[in-house]
């Protein structure tokens, strides 16, 4: 154990991830369920419509809290910080907390909520982040996804889990590829997430420097811009000049100074751009003049070179925000001569995240009864001819016959289903559903799902 666990009175954080299907629900059941005189509580965050996982975390209770529709490092961080703050009134009653995050989260602005806030930061400390890892799919994940490099980059202990169904010539390439991913972190070979609790609770294992390693901007805030330049522009006519770039579109954003000395023009203007930036309601740019103003420009780069038009009515310093670097586009402000402007001051922000957009959920709920043949024939052809491409199965159904739930979970092309809680008398018998993948039907789905009713 580290020293600073023995000296630091602050609630210990675990930040447990990895991807889809990587076991992450079973080791929070063995955590829950072993007898190791801890009192836990637990953030779950959910990327689906559908909010199942408390169904499958067993030993639930009131300690459980649930966070779904969103992931939790992006839209739901503010829910998070709620949550954080009400078990902070409760210290006392707590020795532990676990925050499972989504399949398709990035740890890193889940680790930084914990030194961004003050208060949070003087109460809670992130004790270590665990990451599982599917050996039978990684490969594929970390070739399709950047957030499973993500989960691995940050991790401090690492689960390569489901050694059970791999070889052993299969699970040593998986571990070398790990190690070269990320040299520090501990690995843990696991089958069914299976080992002693003590090598991922309580370890004192996070540690900043690394991960500002990882990302030397982990402890700023992410904006939705890259980059931000002052210029100071006589009045006359200007061209802003883009080439094209790894991206089919660039924002930006042109904003006046008025009489703001040039060295405050990027730090009186950086909300403003955020609240301009975020705003998806801005009318059509019909590309060939730009107007400094309060404004969103979305340019879309279907061509080698644009030429834009930029009028400046009045001298003084003009800060240009941009949605990526304008070394990746070779843009640039040149003059009524051609003469590129160079800028006064320039600064690099972090940028936003991004998921993949092709990966989504689709979340389905119906009443009634199912009858076992058609759900079990149903999702044997649906595994088969779109397994591939569907991350994430779980389910609880309700089937006909059963007086206790059913509860299964996929990925990819296995599945794996047992017995859940009774159906108790008083509640009606209902199905949730959740799909989590690539290029989803959501008709199809629901269809076929439908079908399997008794």
């Amino acid at each position: 154990m580290n020293d600073i666990t023995a000296t630091d009175k602050r609630t210990p954080v675990t930040i447990l991830t990895g991807f889809l299907g990587s076991g992450k629900t079973t080791l929070l059941n063995r955590i829950l369920s072993e007898n190791h005189g801890k009192r836990i509580a637990v953030i779950e965050n959910e990327f689906g419509e559908v909010g199942i996982d408390h169904e499958l975390v067993i030993q639930a209770d009131e300690e459980v809290f649930e966070m779904n529709n969103g992931c939790i490092c992006c839209t739901v961080r503010g829910d998070l910080i709620r949550i954080l703050g009400k078990l902070m009134k409760r210290r006392d009653k707590l020795d532990y907390i676990l925050i499972e995050t989504t399949g398709l989260a990035d740890p890193g602005p889940v680790i930084q909520t914990f030194y961004m806030d003050d208060e949070i930061a003087h109460q809670l400390r992130v004790d270590g982040c665990v990451t599982l890892v599917d050996t039978v799919n990684i490969d594929r994940q970390l070739d399709e996804a950047s957030e499973a490099s993500e989960q691995i980059a940050f991790a401090d202990v690492i689960l390569l889990n489901k050694t059970d169904l791999a070889s052993a010539e299969d699970v040593r390439k998986v571990e070398d590829r790990l190690r070269r991913m990320n040299a520090r972190a501990t690995i843990h070979r696991t089958a069914h997430a299976e080992l002693p609790l003590e090598r991922i609770l309580d370890i004192g294992g996070f540690d900043l420097n690394g991960a500002l390693d990882v990302d030397p901007k982990f402890l700023e805030p992410e904006y939705p811009f890259e980059w931000a330049g002052v210029y100071q522009l006589e009045a006359g006519e200007y061209e802003l000049v883009v080439s094209g770039g790894p991206d089919p579109t660039m924002d930006l954003a042109l904003l006046s100074a008025g009489g703001n000395r040039a060295g405050d023009a990027i730090d009186e203007f950086v909300e403003s751009a955020v609240r301009i930036f975020s705003d998806d309601h801005w009318p059509a740019f019909d590309g060939t003049a730009l107007v400094p103003a309060p404004r969103l420009y979305r340019l879309r780069l279907s061509q080698d070179l644009h030429r834009m038009s930029i009028s400046i009515a009045r001298s003084g310093p003009y800060t240009l925000f941009t949605e990526h670097l304008p070394e990746e586009f070779d843009l640039r402000i040149a003059n009524g001569a051609n003469e590129p402007v160079t800028p006064s001051m320039e600064r690099e922000f972090k940028p936003d995240h991004e998921h993949n957009d092709q990966v989504t959920s689709v979340g389905i709920t119906i009443a009634g009864d199912l009858e076992i043949e058609k759900i079990d024939r149903w999702l044997t052809v649906l595994i088969r001819e779109r397994g591939l491409d569907i991350f994430r199965m779980k389910g609880v159904l309700a089937v006909a016959g059963y007086d206790r739930r059913f509860v299964f979970q996929g990925v990819h092309m296995l599945m794996d289903s047992q017995p859940g809680a009774p159906w108790q008398a008083s509640e009606a018998r209902s199905n949730a559903l959740v799909f989590i993948g690539r290029n989803l039907d959501r008709t199809e789905l629901e269809t076929g799902f439908r079908r399997c009713l008794a």
